[in-house]
């Protein structure tokens, strides 16, 4: 009967304990309006903004061959990367 009597006081405590933080939670549309309001920035529209530049971009990006500016770049001396990752693979095998 104690136990019965002990296990009751402890989850009418923690009831009691745990009570006033559940019904005090954030309203986080209400704090993300009072942060623009106050000249926070909005991420929303910068993540529009990023996807319209991305949409943009992507539509550029379609008529390009990246195999011939390589092949132009390379034939101006510039940097053979592939032949550098082949060099740098080969010494991580040997060590």
């Amino acid at each position: 009967m104690k136990r019965i009597a002990f296990a009751l006081t402890v989850l009418t405590a923690a009831a009691i304990a745990v009570a006033p933080t559940a019904s005090a939670a954030p309203n986080f549309d209400e704090l993300r309006q009072e942060n623009l309001n106050k000249g926070a920035v909005n991420f929303d529209e910068l993540r529009r903004e990023n996807l319209e530049k991305d949409a943009v971009t992507e539509i550029q990006v379609k008529g390009i061959d990246f195999d011939e500016l390589r092949r132009e770049n390379l034939d101006k001396d510039a940097v053979d990367f592939d032949e550098l990752r082949r060099e740098n693979l080969e010494k991580d095998a040997i060590a």
